[in-house]
């Protein structure tokens, strides 16, 4: 069958068969007999290079645990059009490095007007990338289809716009396969507010996987689990009670728990250490 695909879009286009996949746009595929590794070791290299950081002392996380940056508009102004390059060229290495895209989304709301306080966190992540070149993703051979998400937010963690910060990471057999670090578009009046409209875009994610892995003809029956570190939010998600703290998110509420009872989404309390969406939404330490 994929000898038959071939020749039909030889047909139709012009291609050539390069044989087993090894590199692409950037990304090194290596195979071994217990699953595939994803990593781009070669770009990483070619980032250190080109911003003359090579020789740098290796750091072993990528910012400044309780750093937060603003404008810093009483810093010097730096390169903007270098600032840039490298941002740009980090936010292309999130592709197999999820440990870098709370750094990289901060960093990247500076873009217009880099101050030196932000080129110098630039360089810490640089400098993090200096010891970690080879890590990437791994993806097992064998194991079953169990998707597992986490979720977290950050209340109020912006420090001139006050709004919370968003993270989740979805799994698909221990292999992490979406994740994201967003701002959330409204200034959450409670920690509670914050950790459900995590808990609400995070569910909108696994619905999405869940139907994409229908369209593979890979059928998901148990609920996903979904791992959150706030009682209040898994309370709300399970307690179809409404009281003052819900009424301003009583959409997402309204959301989140019809998928629990129709038992696409199992909402799991977690403990704080071995919440893995920390990742997302705060600067952590080795």
């Amino acid at each position: 069958m994929i000898k038959r695909t071939k020749d039909y879009l030889h047909t139709t286009f012009s291609i050539k068969n390069l044989g087993p996949l090894n590199y692409f746009l950037g990304i090194e595929i290596a195979r071994t007999n217990v699953g595939v590794i994803l990593s781009q070791h070669k770009y990483s290299l070619d980032i250190l290079s080109d911003f003359g950081q090579l020789g740098c002392r290796p750091s072993v996380f990528p910012m400044e645990q309780n750093l937060k940056l603003d404008q810093c508009t009483e810093s010097h102004k730096v390169d903007a059009a270098l600032y840039r390059r490298l941002v740009g060229r980090l936010l292309y290495l999130q592709a197999t490095r999820p440990d870098l895209a709370y750094a990289v989304n901060i960093l990247s709301q500076f873009v217009s007007d880099p101050r030196e306080d932000h080129m110098n966190a630039a360089i810490r992540v640089l400098r993090y990338l200096k010891s970690t070149l080879g890590q990437g993703i791994f993806i097992p051979k064998n194991g079953v289809f169990d998707l597992t998400a986490f979720c977290d937010a950050d209340w109020l963690g912006c420090p001139y716009t006050r709004r919370s910060r968003t993270g989740y990471l979805l799994s698909l057999g221990g292999a992490p396969i979406s994740w994201k670090t967003k701002k959330q578009s409204v200034v959450s009046r409670s920690s509670a507010e914050a950790e459900y409209r995590a808990m609400a875009i995070t569910v909108s994610e696994v619905l999405w996987i869940r139907w994409l892995l229908k369209d593979f003809d890979i059928h998901i029956t148990d609920p996903t689990p979904l791992y959150c570190d706030n009682q209040a939010t898994r309370h709300i998600a399970n307690n179809p009670v409404y009281h003052e703290r819900t009424k301003h998110v009583e959409m997402d509420c309204f959301f989140v728990r019809e998928r629990v009872e129709s038992r696409e989404i199992l909402p799991i309390c977690v403990a704080s250490k071995q919440q893995v969406a920390d990742l997302f939404t705060k600067p952590l330490g080795a």
